[in-house]
């Protein structure tokens, strides 16, 4: 015969006070009903009057039957009837649920309108526009790209630029440019030569005596003559020529060689009839120090030099320019200006020998006889002067006039008044 257990429920749960009470008389009731049970079954077996009961299928009506879990953590009483609810248990919190929104309309962004560049202004050239030959090496090359866009508004002005980036007047076995000047002349027949050479001239020379250093006597005598020389072939075709100096560089000592070789062009360039162009002071700070960044043609602040301290950057090729189209203006006259207008053939000339001018002679305004006479408006002649002016008398003599009576310089003693003017007061 299986024995129930009793088990109680475990004081963490919480059972409110109507709940235990009729949990109670349960209990009790169910315990008179179980020991009523075992003394009819006991004398049923006593007398043998009554078939055996099964105690264990009763005590499954009241109990359920044990597992491990029940032996390990208590086994529980089980009621037979649910319990009462409890009228003052709280309501279970019902959570409602939130309602999605509806999915936002997405709104395409309306398309930018494709940016369309301005049309460049491309100014026709004349058929009789004048040629600017530029001439030198790798910093003539940018010169002449500044040029052309300093002149692409002028159309009576055309640019031709040849530059050879290594070359000089040093080494001629590398590049002759007597030789070039000459063909490239003949072929442009131009109205200005630009010359910017010397960047690359800091080397040995080889002359008819023998080899020379860089900066002794004989290399630099050597070398004014070869400036001079390439500059008459310019200057003896009549040609305006200008000669662009070095700008400073990044290295110390090409910055101070650049100083003297442009001392030596001036020098040179002045004595034949040409004209130097000093561009030093717009690649320069105000102390003199080389600059990578400074002011361009318009006084904003750009990049002019690249990284390598040598070259230059498209502002800093135009700002070069900005030196040559100074002078190249001045010397090209009317034909080199943007608002070049050309006069119409069929316009009629003026002719000014049908209307003459009459013949006046001048008239000087210290004339006398300017209004008429001698005699002031309304009134007698002037006086005649018979001595001095007060101004010859201060100047010659020292003399000054005395001062009005009363002015604050009138420094006389006033006289004394009689007694016939004091009375009269």
């Amino acid at each position: 015969m299986r024995i129930g257990v009793w088990t109680h429920v475990p004081l963490h749960e919480k059972i409110p006070a109507d709940a235990r009470l009729l949990t109670m008389r349960k209990r009790v009731k169910r315990g008179t009903a179980r020991w009523g049970a075992l003394c009819a079954a006991a004398l049923v077996f006593s007398s043998g009057a009554l078939p055996p009961v099964n105690v264990a299928e009763a005590q499954e009506r009241y109990y359920q039957r044990r597992s491990i879990l029940d032996f390990f953590f208590g086994r529980r009483y089980v009621d037979q009837y649910p319990p009462a609810p409890n009228e003052y248990a709280p309501a279970p919190r019902v959570i409602p649920r939130k309602k999605k929104a509806p999915p936002k309309a997405v709104v395409a962004a309306p398309r930018a309108a494709p940016v369309i560049a301005p049309e460049e202004k491309v100014v026709q050239k004349l058929d009789n526009a004048q040629k600017i030959l530029v001439v030198g090496d790798f910093l003539a090359g940018g010169l002449g790209v500044g040029m052309e866009a300093a002149f692409q508004d002028s159309p009576g002005i055309l640019i031709e630029t040849h530059s050879n980036v290594a070359s000089g007047l040093v080494r001629d076995d590398y590049y002759n440019w007597p030789v070039q000047l000459t063909k490239f002349m003949d072929e442009a027949k131009p109205a200005m030569v630009v010359v910017m050479l010397g960047a690359n001239d800091r080397q040995q020379m080889v002359t008819d005596g023998g080899k020379e250093k860089f900066r002794t006597d004989g290399w630099y005598a050597e070398y004014q003559r070869r400036v001079m020389n390439f500059g008459k072939d310019v200057t003896s075709r009549k040609i305006p020529l200008l000669w662009v100096g070095l700008p400073a560089f990044d290295s110390p000592g090409m910055t101070a060689d650049a100083v003297q070789m442009n001392l030596l062009y001036r020098k040179q360039v002045e004595s034949i009839g040409g004209e130097f162009v000093d561009v030093w002071d717009g690649f320069v700070s105000e102390n003199g120090d080389f600059i990578i960044t400074g002011s361009d043609i318009n006084g904003q602040q750009v990049r002019l030099r690249t990284s390598d301290g040598i070259n230059l950057t498209e502002a800093g090729r135009r700002k070069l320019a900005f030196y040559v189209e100074k002078p190249a203006r001045r010397i090209l006259g009317t034909q080199a200006s943007p608002d070049l207008v050309r006069l119409d053939s069929s316009m009629p000339s003026l002719d000014l020998s049908s209307n003459p001018a009459d013949h006046t002679d001048p008239i000087s305004l210290s004339d006398p006889n300017l209004d008429g006479g001698m005699a002031l408006l309304g009134g007698a002649a002037l006086p005649v002067s018979t001595g001095k002016s007060p101004r010859d008398k201060l100047v010659q003599d020292g003399e000054m006039a005395p001062p009005p009576a009363g002015r604050v310089d009138d420094y006389r003693i006033p006289a004394k008044k009689s007694a016939a003017e004091v009375s009269a007061k």
